[in-house]
């Protein structure tokens, strides 16, 4: 069954039931592009924003508080999850959003026609146009829906971000007292504490965590009332005063009229900024990654500083393989995270004159970067992080065997003689220990001391005191 709507491209069978209408249906004919729809929070922040402009128009005497009251009901409903099988636009598509703007008119306006007690497509009870998107343009529509999404899946991220710093910070704590090797250049350098380490890796997420958290800050500007190019033609004065206090109210989320909304209507560039704090945060967890791929590799003939949880088969060949298949796949999102900025970057700089019309790929791009991160964050601190296991004497044994812990012992024997020992010890085999109490340069409990974890591993001299006998 079907009835049959028109717009100006001329008339078309739309499935009788469908809350789309005619316009959303040519758009998702037209885009098959991602197989994908739009994201829920985007439909959430949609219907956040044409329920805060009914509510702006009405207050005005723009509209029937009738009509109103019924796209105010459609427009929770939308908010609670209902309808969202009616968006069928692919994220992905031309026209700057037009078709995502007009999929939720459509549904908005045709739910709104049933609570009324009409029939979906008598657009003469409710207009998509008319009535649901009265005083707006896609160009304030959909850039804000972008900025509202974006605040409401950063909130996420965050949370996430915030158990992965507590889950480093804990192994940081229990691994505080191991001594490891550390390396610079894929090479010995000197002594370092297991726990600094991870210690390390916290402080580097609570610093990305800060950078994202201050990027979020510039989705709160919005060129809502601005209409077709920022200049707010069709929008009544008192609307486009109101509309940004409403919608902060609607939505739950402080918002507020960009100084210049011409400018915040040709510009993407906050959403570049976003993009690149998610990035940077996203290099450095694969950077984490590397290391723990490194430091637990072997486990006999690598490192094997650390022992990763075994989560499944490594191998269809190899039996008892088991590889570091967390690390790995923080790695490809963050390789996924970075093509994304790309493309975001790429997408805002194209934007020409009054109009950026690649929202939509920005929009597609940055929110499964943002979820993407979010996602795997958590799976890493569960599956990965929190069943971190040590081996210490392994550790151990690496730092006694490498050359690298002569950097201590320098300030105690003299740059030459330090050398010299290093060089004999690479070229013999032996410990770096055992020549130097061999050619009685220190004993055995001086050494004890140089090599204590917190004197090598700490600002100073490590036992100092030895060098004022």
């Amino acid at each position: 069954m079907y009835r049959i709507e028109k717009d100006s491209i001329g008339q078309k069978q739309v499935p009788v039931d469908a809350y789309y209408g005619v316009q959303a249906l040519r758009a998702a004919e037209n885009f098959p592009i991602t197989g994908q729809k739009a994201h829920s929070e985007q439909i959430r922040a949609l219907a956040y924003i044409k329920k805060a402009c009914a509510l702006a128009n009405c207050e005005v005497g723009l509209m029937d508080q009738k009509i109103c009251d019924a796209i105010v009901q459609a427009c929770d409903e939308i908010a609670a999850g209902q309808f969202h099988d009616g968006f069928i636009v692919d994220p992905i598509q031309g026209g700057a959003g037009t078709s995502l703007n007009m999929n939720a008119n459509e549904v908005v306006a045709n739910r709104a026609i049933e609570i009324l007690g009409g029939s979906k497509g008598d657009y003469t009870v409710v207009h998509p146009n008319d009535h649901v998107n009265y005083g707006q343009s896609t160009n304030d529509v959909i850039p804000t829906s972008g900025k509202l999404t974006v605040m409401k899946l950063i909130d996420k991220l965050v949370a996430e971000l915030n158990y992965l710093y507590d889950a480093l910070k804990a192994k940081g704590d229990e691994f505080d007292d191991i001594l490891k090797m550390g390396r610079t250049q894929m090479q010995d350098a000197v002594p370092i504490r297991l726990g600094q380490e991870f210690h390390a890796y916290a402080v580097a997420i609570r610093r990305g965590i800060n950078r994202i958290e201050k990027a979020k800050e510039s989705m709160r500007t919005i060129n809502m009332g601005g209409t077709a190019i920022g200049t707010g033609i069709n929008a009544d004065k008192t609307y486009y005063d109101r509309i940004a206090p409403i919608l902060s109210e609607v939505s739950g989320m402080k918002v507020e009229q960009a100084e210049d909304l011409v400018d915040s209507t040709q510009n993407l560039d906050a959403f570049v900024e976003v993009s690149g704090a998610v990035k940077a945060c996203a290099v450095t967890m694969s950077k984490m990654a590397n290391d723990l791929r490194l430091m637990s590799s072997g486990p006999r003939t690598g490192f094997g500083e650390i022992n990763l949880p075994a989560k499944q088969n490594g191998s269809s060949i190899m039996p008892g393989k088991v590889n570091p298949v967390m690390p790995e796949v923080v790695s490809q999102v963050a390789f996924n995270i970075i093509g994304n900025d790309v493309t975001i970057t790429m997408a805002a700089e194209a934007g020409q004159l009054e109009l950026n019309a690649f929202e939509p790929v920005v929009f597609y791009c940055l929110f499964q970067s943002i979820d993407t991160l979010a996602n795997v964050s958590h799976t890493f601190v569960d599956n990965c992080i929190s069943g971190i296991t040590a081996n210490e004497e392994r550790c151990r044994e690496l730092v006694e065997n490498s050359v690298g812990i002569i950097t201590a012992i320098c300030p105690h024997v003299g740059y030459q003689p330090a050398a010299d020992i290093a060089k004999k010890a690479l070229r013999t085999g032996e410990s770096v220990r055992s020549l130097i109490i061999k050619e009685g340069l220190l004993t055995e409990a001086e050494l004890d001391q140089i090599m204590a974890p917190a004197g090598m591993t700490e600002p100073g001299i490590a036992a100092e005191e030895l060098l004022k006998k």
